[in-house]
């Protein structure tokens, strides 16, 4: 397993934005998906978007869809989820989490499951 660092949340009110950055120290990290999951209180782990090694496929959950961005600067083995138009029900830790294959992406980029490193986690908090 290897390191992940989030930053970026923070208190905000409803319709704001706010970016959430992820530090790594995969070796590997521009050969990796990369994927965004978030987990509310009383809540199981949803996902919010993933992104190929390369940048070329993009998904996001279906909450989150048309609000949140996410990229990665493989030259600086970070990832980043812009966030836009916050809702209270996005009120979660918001954790960044590396592939555990090499250069995939398949249809199970939703699956936690999938990903073998995991950030701490980052709090955001809407209020509305």
């Amino acid at each position: 397993q290897v390191q992940l660092v989030e930053s970026g949340g923070g208190l905000v009110q409803a319709g704001d934005s706010l970016r959430l950055s992820c530090a790594t120290g995969v070796r590997t990290f521009s050969s990796r998906t990369m994927a965004w999951f978030r987990q509310a209180p009383g809540k199981e782990r949803e996902f919010s978007a993933a992104i190929a090694w390369s940048g070329g496929n993009i998904e996001y959950g279906d909450s989150v869809k048309g609000r949140f961005t996410i990229s990665r600067d493989n030259a600086k083995n970070s990832v980043y989820l812009q966030m836009n138009n916050l809702k209270p029900e996005d009120t979660a830790v918001y954790y960044c989490a590396a592939d555990r294959a090499i250069r995939y992406w398949g249809r199970d980029y939703r699956m936690a499951s999938r990903y073998n490193s995991w950030g701490q986690g980052t709090q955001v908090t809407v209020s509305s």
